[in-house]
């Protein structure tokens, strides 16, 4: 069973810890702070401009036209054309500046995670699906577009609009700026109980989106269609698809109505004032109250209009930031994973590895409180020479294997190269010295050439032969239409399964590591295949450390060291010759293969 998150570790998920999430959000953009110093600038201008346009209005009403001024008026007219440019251009360059910002930190996060990530052990991706990894980069963060590139910007734009307003309004008439100002309050309260629902419906919506992207990349690949269409699931994963889809469709439609009925009250309320603004000034000239100017009472009711937009925009916003507390939650998630995998402060770099390989009283569990996988493993592969791991499946064969390029850390004991600790050296030297062919080959959705420079970017042309001709792949390549720059398909589905794996015995040859894991590199082809990928092996291994696992020995016979393992422990370990006259373990596992394949 999948876990739909990483487990192990579940994120603090009170409510008391958002105004820290808040901090650590607002520090995303301190790079930029030049930048937003900017747009700050841009947007206080562009409020006092705009603020300033009623008050000309005023004048134009109660001075200009009334007295006949027709100088004044031709100056207020175009005061009023000069502030519509001014706010245009800079509201232009405001959202430029801050779409650029939004971007930045929007990449910064793609690239912590999937850095992150990068440094995360084998044992994460083994227990976590591939599409939830994936959602969290494309769904996640995607969605935090518009609040990353606009939010920040909208809402200093909005608060300096209506306190810039609020002191206009004032300016012009204080006892109109009460009755403006009474409900604010409510609609603040409203819009808070809006945003905590939303933020819920949105956690509920991501996780689903997760689960929906896990289906299309497990069952849309080209093992997962090979699958369905030979086991006659495809209509059943359709449906499957379609129950997930079902379920995304209802929790879109919450997300987008919850809180909608109370909002649009809020909208009819503001819509509302001034009729209240008009009517209170009405009420007032009736009963003999203070007198208030039909330029005024226009001028106000302008700024209110003004004050209305940038209104409804804050409690929006408000709605939307707690709505992206969500997304920004899950996110986090993912940074704050633990990484098992660390490098020493000051690592050990080894510019020449000679090749000896020691476990020393190694042991290994995948949880603090599981079994043991390995328990207790003493031996010693010189430099130069062959080691056989073999033992039935589930005796820990690969994991030991694992151990020495740090896919896995041990739980007891070292592993050490040329006698440093693996876990001392520097992941450079680490990466250049133990080269692994594992059973499952992984190929990249690209050209023949691309795949094999994985290993050495800077590869030539005739390296890249030599590689291909030592793993006796090169002759299939030269015969392809496009040689080297053939396309290999996803996962290298356009190759055999022998063809695969000498491509990627080519690869390895070319980053030519000192040390080499062959795990079960041979154990899913056929015999004729088998040989030719051997011969390959053979070459491949010639001159290295090799520590090769496998369940069928007939790849193993000639190793300077044979060691048996069961469940987790050295059972036997000698020359094939000493573990045959042994009568163990070993030679049980040899007749067994004779068994099975008689021809061999």
């Amino acid at each position: 069973m999948h876990p739909d998150g990483p487990p192990s570790w579940t994120p603090p998920a009170d409510a008391k810890d958002q105004p820290r999430q808040v901090r650590r959000i607002l520090r995303l953009f301190k790079p930029y702070r030049g930048r937003l110093a900017v747009v700050g600038l841009l947007v206080g201008a562009s409020s006092l401009v705009s603020v300033a346009t009623p008050f000309l209005l005023k004048e134009i009403l109660d001075v200009a036209i009334p007295q006949g001024r027709t100088g004044l008026l031709t100056v207020l007219a175009a005061g009023m054309i000069l502030s519509a440019v001014l706010t245009s251009v800079f509201g232009v360059l405001q959202t430029l500046i801050s779409t650029t910002v939004g971007q930045r930190v929007m990449h910064d996060l793609r690239t912590a995670v999937y850095g992150r990530l990068q440094r995360m052990s084998l044992a994460f991706f083994t227990r976590t699906r591939t599409g939830e990894v994936q959602s969290r980069i494309a769904n996640d963060i995607g969605g935090m577009q518009a609040t990353v590139t606009s939010t920040a910007t909208s809402l200093v734009s909005n608060v300096t609009s209506v306190v810039a307003t609020v002191v206009a309004m004032v300016a012009l008439d204080w006892r109109l700026t009460i009755v403006s100002l009474l409900l604010l309050p409510v609609f603040v309260w409203i819009s808070r109980r809006v945003g905590n629902e939303r933020k819920k419906i949105t956690t509920q919506r991501q996780k689903q989106m997760a689960a929906m992207a896990a289906i299309v990349t497990e069952s849309l690949s080209v093992s997962g269609i090979l699958l369905g269409r030979t086991m006659g699931r495809s209509d059943s994963l359709t449906a499957s698809f379609a129950g997930e889809s079902e379920r995304l469709v209802d929790l879109e439609v919450r997300s987008n109505m919850a809180g909608r009925w109370r909002m649009a009250v809020i909208t009819i309320v503001m819509a509302a004032m001034p009729a209240v603004i008009y009517w209170t000034a009405g009420l007032a000239l009736q009963i003999g109250g203070p007198t208030v100017s039909i330029g005024t009472v226009v001028a106000f009711v302008s700024l209110q209009q003004g004050l209305f937009r940038p209104t409804v925009s804050l409690l929006s916003t408000g709605v939307q930031i707690q709505t992206s507390l969500a997304l920004f939650q899950r996110i986090f998630e993912y940074l704050d994973l633990p990484v098992d995998i660390t490098e020493r402060e000051r690592p050990v770099h080894l510019d020449q590895v000679k090749g000896e390989v020691r476990f020393e009283n190694v042991a290994f569990r995948y949880d603090g409180d599981g079994d043991p996988v390995l328990d207790g493993i003493d031996i010693t592969v010189p430099a130069g020479s062959s080691l056989a791991i073999v033992g039935p499946t589930g005796a820990g064969k690969s994991t030991l294997g694992y151990l020495v390029p740090r896919l896995y850390d041990v739980t007891g004991g070292r592993v050490t190269l040329d006698g440093v600790d693996v876990r001392d050296l520097d992941f450079d030297t680490l990466a250049r010295a133990v080269g692994v062919v594992s059973q499952e080959t992984y190929l990249f959705h690209a050209s023949v050439a691309d795949n094999l420079r994985f290993a050495k970017p800077d590869a030539t042309d005739e390296e890249l032969r030599a590689a291909a001709r030592a793993a006796q792949i090169h002759d299939h390549i030269a015969s392809l239409p496009d040689g080297y720059d053939t396309v290999v398909g996803e996962r290298g589905h356009r190759f055999s399964g022998g063809e695969k794996q000498r491509l990627a015995i080519a690869r390895t040859i070319l980053r030519d590591p000192p040390v080499l894991i062959l795990d079960e590199a041979t154990s899913a082809l056929d015999t004729r295949t088998e040989a030719a990928v051997q011969e390959a092996i053979d070459a491949l291994s010639a001159d290295r450390t090799t520590l090769t696992i496998a369940h069928r020995l007939s790849t193993v016979r000639n190793a300077d060291q044979i060691v048996v393992l069961d469940s987790g422990r050295v059972a036997e370990r000698g020359t094939h010759e000493e573990l045959l006259e042994l009568g163990g373990r070993y030679a049980a596992l040899v007749r067994r293969d004779a068994r099975l394949d008689p021809a061999d």
